[in-house]
């Protein structure tokens, strides 16, 4: 194996982040190279250099590659005591503290295949009833591998699948469909499945459960930190964060304190806390100001002559400041101060400002939304560039967040007439022709990449993903499958022998032999039989011995077979006439023996046929 700070492999880690957006660099590197190993052992592969070639070659080997890395192990109620646990002291008291008509917003994060999503819906119903689940409960699944997301909203399981739940639980919460359990569908509309990527985007706020197991510990010590922080923004005022069993937050007490540690279930703690979380710390208020000084009315009259629409939001998503630009340009006005921002049209048109807004709240650094087209009203539209700065206070503690608007628009349209010049120019050397149009042709795929990866972010607020490795147990499964393969390979082959060797000492006999089972059905018939009386053996076997039309009478025959199949032991001897397959008369000496099991139990009969001589013709 490679050494963990191969060059080649961490460039391997930066082109699937490039090409795919799977960013795997915050992972721990041990686990992760084993699983690239692997399937790079399955392809006959040894570097990763050329395994990244492989890639860019065969664009199918990154659903294996994924598949591989990304091992989804889950199950409905798993950890059943610790579920429990979650229903009776966690989600019972929490759902009492909330007013009886508040929506109730769960994060399942790492959602795999959605047993976990689905069994978060079944512990909320029976909570809530279904009624009062379908009008408050919203949970939110989410996960990194397509794959798992596709099988999760199909909502199909097999016997084996829901084996571990209650009869009870199964009849009341699937419908059989096909021979497969599908969840109830007036229940189904309440989970929703998306994708999202805990290191790369932002977290789903508001939440009043998260869910994520035994994910973090696939991650360094830097980035569950960085997680761990956008965990802590998601939760509201007294969440609750449900994690496995192979982790812990011993490190972490500044943002989650315990509430059942052996069962991995933990409390936000507010921003404003001790670091201990034991006593709130009051946070004194200025006094009112009766009267606005010079310098504040100067700070005031500067804000509002900015040439740029500003709006200012606080940490709690209320509307703090707007100048008269942003009230020009979308009618946001002193009336507005003080309202949610998710309240007015501009957090969402020209485009969703409160996903950056999360976003620049958690990671306290300015961001960026692009060149956007906003229609001010048919036939004027104006293209903007929106910058997010997040506000601190002296402590580092957030203030809130600044988000200015940049009009764009003369830039944009000095960019189209430069496009328009360009493809003059373009006429103009008719040469350079095929080279443009390559180019042109790159750009396109570009910007629709760009346009796609911008709908996805949008579409999908965030994520989070469960992974739960078994790869010991896997391997050790693996390699009993191997020796169960080999043991029935030698079986395999002994039994060839043993049919050869039978076939052969059969095929040696000079006389037929045919094997018969209890109720007369052909079970063997030998080679010499085929000479004596012309019936090969696949129009023999399978068919009644009595209803053979064949030049021996076997009516006849009927006496003796029935001795030896009522438990005579000595074998019958039975002397017929008889017309072989040329149509002569010969005398058949046919000897009759019981066919006995290894029990002792008579299970057919061996027919013997032997022609003496021929008696004409």
């Amino acid at each position: 194996m490679m050494n963990q700070t191969d060059p080649r492999f961490e460039a391997l880690l930066t082109y699937l982040k490039d090409a795919r957006g799977f960013d795997f660099t915050g992972y721990k590197r041990s686990s992760l190279m084993r699983r690239v190993d692997r399937r790079m052992a399955q392809i006959d592969l040894e570097d990763y250099g050329e395994y990244q070639d492989y890639l860019e070659l065969h664009p199918d080997e990154f659903t294996a590659l994924f598949n591989t890395i990304l091992i989804n192990v889950t199950g409905f109620f798993r950890d059943a005591d610790s579920w429990d646990f979650l229903r009776n002291e966690v989600v019972r008291p929490l759902l009492l503290t909330k007013p009886a008509d508040s929506p109730v917003r769960v994060w399942s994060a790492g959602c795999a295949s959605g047993e976990e999503a689905y069994t978060l819906a079944i512990m909320l119903a029976e909570v809530l009833g279904p009624d009062e689940f379908r009008q408050r409960v919203k949970i939110y699944a989410t996960d990194v591998d397509e794959e798992g997301l596709a099988q999760a909203r199909q909502a199909s399981y097999s016997d084996k699948d829901v084996g571990s739940m209650p009869p009870q639980l199964v009849e009341r919460y699937f419908e059989v469909a096909g021979g497969r359990h599908i969840f109830r569908k007036d229940l189904r509309r309440s989970v929703i499945f998306g994708r999202n990527d805990l290191i790369q985007d932002a977290p789903i706020s508001r939440i009043d459960l998260l869910v994520c197991r035994n994910t973090l510990m696939y991650f360094n010590a830097e980035t569950q930190a960085r997680i761990l922080s956008r965990f802590h923004f998601a939760l509201g005022e007294g969440g609750v964060l449900f994690l496995g069993k192979a982790e812990m937050l011993l490190s972490h007490t500044s943002l989650f304190a315990p509430i059942d540690l052996k069962r991995r279930v933990f409390r936000k703690v507010p921003r404003f806390m001790q670091t201990n979380g034991a006593v709130p710390i009051d946070v004194p208020h200025p006094p009112p100001r009766t009267e606005v000084g010079p310098i504040d009315q100067l700070r005031n009259e500067a804000f509002q002559a900015s040439p740029v629409a500003q709006i200012v939001v606080t940490a709690d998503g209320l509307v703090a400041l707007a100048n008269r630009q942003a009230e020009a340009l979308f009618g946001v006005t002193s009336r507005d101060i003080g309202r949610p921002f998710r309240d007015l049209d501009v957090s969402y048109r020209p485009l969703e400002l409160r996903r950056f807004i999360e976003q620049t709240q958690v990671e306290r650094r300015m961001t960026r939304a692009g060149d956007v087209e906003y229609l001010r009203s048919p036939g004027d539209s104006v293209h903007l560039e929106v910058q997010l700065h997040p506000l601190v206070d002296a402590d580092g503690g957030l203030l809130g967040t600044t988000l200015v608007f940049h009009d764009v628009t003369g830039a944009r349209r000095l960019q189209e007439d430069l496009e328009h010049a360009n493809r003059q120019l373009e006429t103009a050397y008719e040469e350079l022709q095929s080279t443009n149009e390559e180019l042109e042709t790159t750009n396109e795929e570009l910007q629709s990449t760009v346009e796609e990866l911008e709908t996805t972010n949008e579409e999908l607020q965030s994520t989070n993903e469960e992974l739960e490795t078994m790869n010991e147990e896997l391997q050790s499964t693996n390699d009993e499958l191997q020796s169960i393969n080999d043991q029935l390979r030698s079986s395999t082959n002994e039994l060839d022998e043993a049919n050869l060797f039978l076939e052969a000492v059969l095929t040696s006999l000079r006389a037929g032999v045919t094997v018969l089972s209890r109720d007369l059905v052909v079970q063997v018939w030998n080679r010499r039989a085929e000479d004596l009386w012309g019936l090969r053996q696949e129009e023999a076997i399978g068919e009644h011995f009595l209803n053979l039309d064949i030049g021996l009478p076997v009516e006849q025959l009927r006496p003796a077979i029935r001795k030896v199949l009522s438990g005579e032991t000595q074998p019958q001897e039975t002397q017929l006439p008889a017309v072989n397959r040329r149509g002569r008369q010969i005398e058949v000496r046919v000897v009759c023996t019981p066919l006995v099991s290894s029990s002792a139990e008579v299970t057919g009969v061996i027919l013997v046929m032997e022609s003496d001589h021929l008696t004409g013709g």
